[in-house]
């Protein structure tokens, strides 16, 4: 029997899902703790509980297909390894626009002459002698290399220049931008090519994790990921561009929302351990954000689905608001919480909460504590954060034990933002323990995290909550009201009309608009409720979100296996690869077509266009084939710009894209077995 499996690696569980062939049914299904030190051991132990399940071989499995929200997490929490950024011909001051330098965050960036014009002609030669030196002298300092050039789009020689270079000396991985992005925008193009060099360290340990464990029981199947727009590439495709799997996760829980509901118009809220993805379905199919995907505060130039991502989820950390009736706040950073945490290590997470409790004056940092994470990569580190990352060692410990002054805990925080170290707090899950609506942990350790964090006081010198169950119940609210406020933003985003310029943040929080969800009545009836259904989905959807459908008056889908919706989602979905180029008339009689091989030069403008499809058509194809696509099929779309002058049109642009679709390719042996049926 021919299955396609498919796993979802989140923030706190992986998921694995065997469903049949044809995709037309779940056969099985199963969840394993995410184990960030060794991602192998949860993914493995999903997968095998799947197989064991179904009563099927590993043989059965004819294609493997992943999907992800580590890299998306990465971004939401401003995680990941360190990078330089090559920025050739252009100024300091573009380093300002579109939050480059922000997404930076200090990391060296080594601005270079060179680049090309808008005709794709060079504007000034690249100084390959100063390019290597600077490379030489950053390369053990960082992860990985992001190399941007001005109008690389329109001739690329300068990025490849320098990525064989930076190849050649240093042996880190390089990102160019041109082969993220074939539009204009050279500092969007920087930011996001960034992203990609900081990801892919993480997304390769992911994939190795996962193939490994495959070689390892016998699945020889293909392994495929989801990209961000909720289509399949090949796993090799996903390493060199993980910043195309930002997303992958929710994308493929889209997929998943409308396999599993067949709803055809409806918000779809997810819910994981870190964050809150909400996307519309629109006539069946998820609306794609013509921006480019928008993460952690950062617009990629990724084409995605037009998913609002919010650090909001199970996991998230619980805040004590400024002010004086000291409310909470969750998010955006994920903690490990307390109840799992005891559950790993029960000694030191009791001890650490005992001693606190019979303490008479609580401390900032009580009920915290520290994890190193396994196999990161600790590179370019301050003295004091070495120190301190010295002091976490290999395991856990509470807080108090190693932040010995404030400025440890600036340097803690940047070991957080390096994926070195990861925090241990109280979460909504912490909560969802104490009120019973969890029991997979350790509800003891919740409970007394839970008192002590009661203790916290307000702007007013008070008491936050009476105990832990009132607290609990707090934190739960928080995250419905938090909830609402994602959903509406997404709602206001994607109705279509104006709103007479308001932002879909502002008009979410809008008094009257928080009057209407409770029907205030009055001299002024207010009423007010979303217009579609939601399809809420993860594993603590159930538990959370009937109060968020009663506060937004609609009805609230939640159906069967929607805590693995992502694992059903990335086995159901295609291959999809575009190939897009420019074609320019710099002057009359002369017709540029900019390929990602150099510009081509053509004297006619139906010829130009001709060369250019077809280009496009066989990139396309190789990409498809590349990325795991069997049978392809190709779709073109042209975007022409032309002028009426006296009567006769003037050719200003066309932009020509080519789409190759495919199912992807499965594994013969598992085929053939099926065909010859059982043995007699």
């Amino acid at each position: 029997m021919a299955v396609l499996l498919g796993v979802d690696t989140g923030g706190t569980y992986t998921d694995a899902v065997l469903v049949d062939e044809g995709g037309e049914r779940v056969l099985s299904s199963a969840k394993s703790l995410t184990t960030r030190a060794d991602l192998a051991l949860g993914i493995g132990r999903a997968v095998d509980a799947a197989l064991q399940s179904a009563g099927l071989a590993p043989g059965d499995v004819a294609m493997v297909s992943l999907s992800t929200t580590l890299a998306t997490n990465a971004l939401v929490e401003g995680q990941g390894g360190r990078v330089a950024l090559v920025f050739i011909g252009f100024g300091e001051d573009d380093l300002g626009r579109e939050g480059l330098a922000e997404a930076l965050a200090g990391d060296p960036v080594v601005v270079l002459a060179g680049g090309h014009s808008h005709a794709g002609t060079e504007a000034a030669p690249l100084d390959l002698a100063r390019l290597e030196a600077e490379v030489i002298r950053l390369g053990p300092q960082v992860a990985g290399f992001a190399v941007a050039a001005r109008f690389a789009v329109r001739n690329p020689a300068h990025e490849i220049a320098a990525a064989e270079a930076i190849g050649r000396v240093t042996g880190r991985p390089v990102t160019c931008s041109h082969e993220l992005s074939a539009k204009l925008n050279g500092p969007k193009r920087a930011l996001t090519a960034v992203l990609n060099a900081r990801l892919i360290g993480m997304i390769a340990r992911l994939i190795d994790a996962c193939a490994g464990h495959l070689a390892e029981i016998g699945i020889a199947a293909p392994l495929m990921v989801v990209r961000g727009d909720g289509a399949l590439i090949s796993a090799g495709l996903a390493r060199a561009r993980p910043i195309e799997t930002i997303l992958s996760g929710p994308a493929a829980s889209i997929v998943g929302a409308r396999w599993l509901t067949g709803e055809s118009d409806a918000l779809v809220s997810d819910i994981g351990g870190t964050t809150t993805d909400v996307a519309l379905l629109r006539g069946g199919r998820p609306e794609i954000d013509p921006l480019g995907a928008r993460v952690g505060g950062w617009r990629t130039m990724v084409e995605a689905v037009a998913m609002r991502t919010t650090g909001l989820g199970g996991d998230s950390e619980v805040h004590v608001s400024e002010g004086l009736s000291g409310g909470l706040q969750l998010g955006p950073r994920r903690l490990i919480p307390v109840a799992l945490m005891a559950r790993d290590w029960p000694e030191l997470v009791h001890g650490a909460l005992d001693r606190a409790l019979s303490a008479e004056v609580a401390g900032e940092n009580d009920g915290r504590f520290a994890v190193a994470v396994e196999g990161a990569s600790p590179a370019g580190l301050a003295a004091r954060e070495a120190a301190l990352l010295e002091r976490i060692g290999a395991g856990a410990v509470a807080l108090p034990k190693v932040l010995l002054t404030r400025l440890d805990a600036a340097a803690l925080n940047r070991l957080v933002a390096r994926g070195l170290v990861m925090l241990s707090g109280v979460t909504p899950s912490d909560a969802s323990h104490v009120l019973g609506r969890l029991g997979d942990w350790d509800r003891e350790a919740a409970v007394k995290a839970l008192t002590l964090f009661a203790r916290k006081r307000n702007g007013a010198g008070e008491r936050i909550a009476a105990g832990p169950e009132v607290l609990a119940q707090q934190i739960v609210d928080r995250l419905t009201e938090q909830t609402v406020t994602c959903l509406l933003e997404a709602g206001f985003a994607e109705d279509g009309r104006d709103w007479d310029g308001a932002a879909p943040e502002d008009l979410a929080r809008h008094v009257l608009v928080r009057e209407g969800l409770f029907r205030a009545g009055g001299v002024v009836d207010i009423g007010l409720r979303l217009g579609v259904p939601v399809i809420g989905l993860g594993a603590s959807a159930p538990s959370y979100y009937g109060a968020v459908g009663d506060r937004l008056g609609c009805r609230m889908v939640l159906p069967e296996h929607a805590g693995v919706a992502n694992a059903i989602g990335a086995v159901v979905g295609q291959v999809a690869q575009h190939a897009e180029a420019l074609v320019t008339s710099p002057a009359e009689g002369r017709f540029v077509v900019h390929l990602a091989a150099g510009a081509e030069v053509f004297a006619d403008r139906d010829t130009a266009l001709a060369r250019a499809e077809a280009a496009l058509s066989e990139e396309a194809r190789v990409r498809a084939r590349e990325a795991g696509a069997e049978e392809v099929r190709l779709s073109v779309a042209r975007e022409v710009q032309e002028v009426e002058i006296e009567g006769r049109a003037m050719f200003i642009e066309a932009r020509i894209r080519v789409t190759a679709t495919g199912r992807p390719r499965i594994a013969e042996a598992a085929l053939e077995a099926e065909y010859r049926g059982p043995a007699l």
